[in-house]
């Protein structure tokens, strides 16, 4: 049964990425224990990554390739900033490395790494850290089943078994 619209798929994986030296790079790893829970078709994963396990089903492996483009896009030189450091008043300056949760004023959330702490200001680059890099994939599908209609309102998988443990 290939994976469809609707279903609840759960699915472990090995990511790997490039760096600038086109080197592979190890980001993380799911295991059986750990595996990854989705409501597959409904906009949570990135789509190149759905049309590539569409044909798969329980039991199989793939290893496939997302270009940035397909995944978290180019790096955007336009979006390191700098952040004024009395917006850090009262608390110490993050230090170089930390990513800082930030939101805008519509009140979406993101991430942003900081590149360089001066005593006028912490320059932020606002891009998604795997923004501009290729996403190596190794999956294999552990389940799939239809979702019930309790992860069709809610828009998420619950579980396993279907039921959210709340």
């Amino acid at each position: 049964m290939a994976l469809d619209k609707n279903h609840v798929v759960t699915l472990k994986y090995v990511l790997h990425t490039n760096d600038e030296n086109g080197e592979k790079v190890f980001v993380e790893e799911t295991s059986a224990e750990n595996a990854l829970t989705f409501l597959y078709g409904v906009g949570m994963m990135i789509p190149k990554f759905e049309e590539e396990i569409k044909d798969l089903t329980i039991g199989d492996k793939a290893s496939f390739e997302i270009a940035p483009g397909e995944g978290y896009g180019e790096r955007d030189p336009q979006a390191v900033t700098q952040l004024p450091v009395d917006m850090f008043e009262g608390q110490e300056l993050p230090p170089v490395g930390a990513v800082l949760p930030l939101s805008d004023n519509s009140g979406n959330n993101f991430q942003a790494m900081v590149l360089e702490v001066t005593p006028e200001a912490v320059t932020v680059d606002l891009n998604h850290p795997m923004a501009g890099k290729s996403l190596f994939f190794d999956v294999e599908i552990l389940n799939a089943r239809p979702a019930t209609e309790e992860e069709l309102a809610h828009g998420h998988a619950h579980g396993e078994d279907g039921h959210s443990g709340h």
